[in-house]
């Protein structure tokens, strides 16, 4: 069977019907238009796999982090709309123009470039970016009249259209955003004082969509929640009705019976308490095994839950299982759907001391991504 789950040292069956499921029912609780986030890769889980799943589920938009990222889900076929909101100094905007790219504009300098790159009868259709207390990129609020006046000229000329005027939060605190969302508003009545009165108004992310509901405008850009993770840690996925779609499998590839006092991994931070057995994974950081959760990144094998033993390295880590019976070839699970029995993307965020979105963005190449429209079973193509 194509993309089956035959046994391989690392793999990542990715169920698309979560995807799919994840984006309804999202636009359920929202009750306005989605732009689905699939930058990086998807959040690792493939771009174009969970571009397509996402648009099933009702998502209007696209949203990326570059241009090139936006060229490969048209090369893959997709024709919806996608806005690309972070750029290189030199950016050309003349192939995302060709494209119908939508361009996020956090400057003079890229309003004129991308006007720059209309053609013909097609203007180029922009989101404007103002800043509103994140400290990264967007228009600074000095310059946003003037940048407004310019993208109101430029479209009456036929150069651009503005489809959209956005920012980001910064999740801090309910009052933290809300203090943002009071400086987004201002921005878009300053817009609309120079004649630019886009139909999409977007500031929130998963996590404001979801705790703070007059975030949501005209639409949000949903990220993590797409692929079933929670954007809070105060509430699950299953908390939030969401189901994970990505599950990190490997495969045990050695077994040994050693005495008390073994050593195990490099440094030999863990030592056999007693006579146990240790199993081999081979899977390592180089995957995308955060280094960080040595020694308490939690797998199941053979229906058991066990925590990594000693330190992760590049290509493979040690379980300590006791006198559990595994067996070469047995299967572990990293991370997955825990309504199911799997560890969550959430618990080896806490061994690594970071966060679920790192978890499964970093999964790297090795991996084998498999796409499965139920996780469970593990049917799919």
């Amino acid at each position: 069977m194509s993309g089956s789950t035959h046994a391989s040292m690392r793999r990542a069956l990715i169920d698309v019907a979560a995807i799919e499921h994840n984006v309804r029912h999202l636009r359920r609780l929202v009750q306005t238009e989605v732009i689905a986030v699939v930058k990086a890769d998807g959040y690792g889980h493939g771009a174009v796999r969970a571009a397509e799943a996402a648009l099933a589920g009702g998502a209007a938009r696209l949203g990326v982090a570059d241009i090139d990222e936006a060229l490969a889900l048209r090369a893959a076929g997709i024709t919806a709309p996608v806005v690309a909101w972070l750029h290189a100094p030199d950016a050309d905007f003349r192939a995302a123009a060709a494209h119908r790219v939508e361009l996020g504009i956090s400057s003079f300098a890229q309003l004129e470039a991308a006007a720059a790159a209309a053609t013909g009868e097609s203007p180029v259709g922009v989101h404007l970016k103002v800043e509103t207390g994140l400290g990264r990129n967007g228009v600074e609020p000095r310059e946003w009249r003037r940048v407004c006046a310019e993208a109101a000229r430029l479209e009456r000329i036929g150069r651009i259209r503005v489809v959209g005027v956005f920012s980001h939060l910064s999740n801090t605190s309910i009052d933290d955003d809300r203090a943002a969302l009071a400086r987004f508003h201002e921005a878009v009545a300053d817009a609309a004082a120079v004649g630019v009165s886009p139909r999409l108004r977007h500031i929130a992310a998963s996590h404001a969509a979801l705790a703070l509901p007059e975030s949501r405008l005209d639409c949000v850009r949903l990220g993590i929640a797409v692929y079933g993770l929670s954007p809070t840690p105060d509430r699950t996925s299953a908390d939030l009705g969401l189901r994970p779609a990505m599950t990190l499998r490997s495969t045990v590839a050695a077994v040994r019976r050693v005495p008390a006092g073994q050593g195990v991994s490099y440094g030999y931070t863990h030592r056999a308490a007693a006579e146990t057995t240790l199993a081999l994974v081979p899977i390592g950081y180089a995957d995308g095994v955060p280094r960080q959760a040595s020694g308490r990144g939690p797998v199941v094998i053979g229906g058991g839950r066990f925590t990594v033993a000693g330190r992760i390295a590049m290509d493979q880590f040690v379980v300590d299982v006791g006198d559990a019976e595994v067996s070469v070839g047995d299967e572990v699970v990293l991370f997955g759907d825990p309504t199911l029995g799997a560890p969550s993307a959430a618990e080896w965020a806490d061994a690594a001391d970071t966060i679920d979105y790192e978890i499964v963005t970093r999964v790297g190449p090795r991996v084998r991504r498999i796409t499965v429209t139920d996780e469970a079973t593990g049917d799919g193509s």
